[in-house]
């Protein structure tokens, strides 16, 4: 409830003195799908990371991700688009991949692999549109960003509102498959993303999320998840797992000063009967937020420098069913202090400083050195 208020205090600050009109944000693919081109629209991003450790010897250069979209535009109705991402150059995925249908002005229907609607990370993760040189970990841990699902579904605005909406049917995450286990206590509902790799389903899943533009600056979000774990064999007991999620975001922009904050809350059922089957120690509930102020430095030309910090605070044991004690190494809280750089609209420079806690008693602050590039094209 204390990160709910925190959340709440925010958006009633910078709600202060706005002023009314419409300022939607398109991520990559919405970028691509809103050309006037039609045949194939290309575009990408990339991520390229320096992390160090403090007290390390030796520090990691890792190209994190290499990301290129493809959209093919049939007619002013129909259109489709990809998205293939190298991680770490040896990993390949396909992050998204559907047909989208504009049936009406203000309504489409969508069909294939999909970005799940939950906060703001999952489906703005371009390296340029955040600050830091790694993604907030509440996107990591209780998103779990880059959360996509094979599903069907409608989206579109009412703009008489000032509203977007987006209603999914997904299928779901695994929890059970080839007489294994995947979730756990460390990281949630992680390892269950299927990713539109030969998915298992067994139940629908409910995704809905209502975002308000309506005031200059400001974009508030609400989204939610309901539905059940897939498993490949539902005669087994206590395979599957129920998942209800909540999502609260905020973003505001008042001239060169920036604020961001969000809340995740996630209460997972029959996690002790599941826990018991395979041997896991998944919580019963796991939670997280994180606020960010960031303030521009306009220099020549596009150039921009932002200093920004962050707090998270995201906890995977928030509470646990049965005899499964409460882990407190997995509530987790970090404070990130940095440096962003654009030198171009879609280049940047990017270095911070991250500072991590946990609860858990005698443990040590673990310090932390990131530097980065980020592309958007």
């Amino acid at each position: 409830m204390r990160h709910l208020k925190l959340l709440l205090a925010i958006l009633i600050l910078t709600s202060i003195n706005a002023i009314s009109q419409n300022t939607l944000q398109n991520n990559a693919g919405q970028r691509i799908l809103s050309s006037e081109n039609k045949g194939i629209t290309l575009g990408g991003y990339a991520q390229i990371d320096y992390n160090e450790y403090d007290g390390s010897k030796a520090g990691k250069l890792d190209v994190h991700r290499m990301v290129l979209l493809f959209g093919y535009k049939f007619n002013d109705k129909v259109s489709f688009l990809t998205e293939i991402e190298l991680e770490h150059v040896k990993e390949i995925y396909v992050e998204q991949a559907f047909l989208k249908y504009k049936a009406k002005e203000n309504l489409n229907i969508l069909a294939g692999l999909m970005l799940v609607p939950m906060g703001i990370i999952n489906e703005y993760h371009e390296p340029t549109t955040y600050y830091g040189v790694e993604r907030p970990n509440v996107d990591k841990y209780i998103v779990p960003t880059t959360w996509r699902e094979l599903g069907v579904g409608v989206s579109g605005t009412i703009n008489s509102a000032s509203l977007k909406y987006q209603v999914y049917v997904f299928n779901g995450f695994k929890s059970f498959a080839d007489g294994e286990g995947v979730l756990r206590g460390i990281d949630g509902l992680r390892k269950g993303r299927q990713k539109g790799a030969e998915s298992v389903i067994n139940n629908a899943n409910l995704s809905a999320k209502l975002d308000y533009y309506g005031i200059q600056g400001l974009r508030l979000g609400i989204s939610g998840y309901f539905g059940k774990t897939q498993t490949d064999d539902i005669a087994i007991e206590g395979s599957q797992v129920g998942v209800s999620m909540l999502g609260f975001d905020a973003r505001y922009r008042l001239k060169n000063f920036q604020l961001r904050g969000q809340y995740i809350t996630t209460t997972l059922k029959d996690t002790e009967d599941y826990n018991l089957l395979i041997g896991s120690d998944l919580g019963s509930k796991m939670d997280g937020f994180y606020a960010e102020a960031a303030y521009n430095f306009p220099l020549k030309g596009v150039e921009v420098l932002t200093p920004f910090v962050r707090y998270e605070n995201y906890n995977t044991h928030a509470k646990t069913e049965g005899t499964l004690a409460v882990n407190n190494a997995f509530d987790r809280n970090e404070l990130i202090l940095g440096l962003n750089y654009k030198v171009a609209n879609g280049a940047a420079f990017k270095v911070d400083y991250q500072f991590v806690n946990n609860e858990e008693y005698g443990s040590d602050t673990a310090k932390q050195f990131n530097a980065g590039v980020a592309i958007w094209f």
